[in-house]
């Protein structure tokens, strides 16, 4: 790698500025075409669909459900763990890393960015930007329409409210909702009684 390359990659990092002519050498990070077959292959091919996943994604998890279409700018940035649901379209803006937990479950229509764009038009030159990772830990729940912005992280069983857009970090058992996302209550062991069915013993007919 040339030294120019390693301080623009410093730079990112730290989530500094840097530009789309800067950053052109980790293009053959891009899994473009990977992803183009992905999202045309037939949901019966769950072997081919699988081979494609483990080539497009830098890790993915076992029993892992990602529905077509998705979209990705790199793909090979994102790392998703086990028992993971990722509904349509889904979109991974990855220039740096995303790594999702085990027993994540995302709905339609989710982003997850982890790049922005300075304020000032004449800093935007050449698509000039900065990027920061994102974290979403074990069993987190994230609703239809949410657009997850650069350095968040969401906590170990987080449930974020449909069409939220979350600026910061979630804490770990809270539900979160709004523009911007805000915490609206704690979950706790009364949330076992919400919703729920028998799921042991036979079903019996009144």
């Amino acid at each position: 790698m040339l030294d120019r390359d390693r301080d623009v990659l410093t730079r990112i990092r730290q989530g500094l500025l840097y530009t789309e002519s800067e950053a052109s050498f980790q293009a053959p990070l891009r899994r473009s075409d990977l992803i183009f077959d992905y999202n045309r292959t037939r949901p019966s091919d769950a072997e081919r669909r699988r081979s494609l996943l483990e080539a497009i994604l830098g890790s993915v998890g076992a029993r892992t459900v990602l529905l077509s279409p998705f979209h990705a700018g790199f793909g090979s940035n994102v790392h998703i763990g086990d028992d993971f649901f990722g509904n349509v379209n889904l979109t991974f803006v990855d220039d740096v890393e995303i790594r999702i937990g085990d027993g994540v479950m995302i709905a339609p229509g989710v982003t997850l960015t982890t790049t922005g764009h300075p304020v000032h038009p004449d800093l935007r030159v050449d698509f000039r930007r900065f990027s920061e990772p994102i974290v979403i830990e074990d069993k987190v729940w994230i609703g239809s329409n949410v657009v997850v912005l650069p350095g968040v992280r969401i906590g170990y069983g987080a449930v974020v409210g449909a069409g939220s857009v979350v600026t910061h970090d979630i804490p770990a058992m809270t539900v979160a909702v709004g523009v911007p996302c805000r915490v609206v209550r704690q979950i706790t062991d009364e949330d076992l009684n919400t919703r729920t069915a028998p799921v042991e013993g036979p079903r019996t007919n009144a």
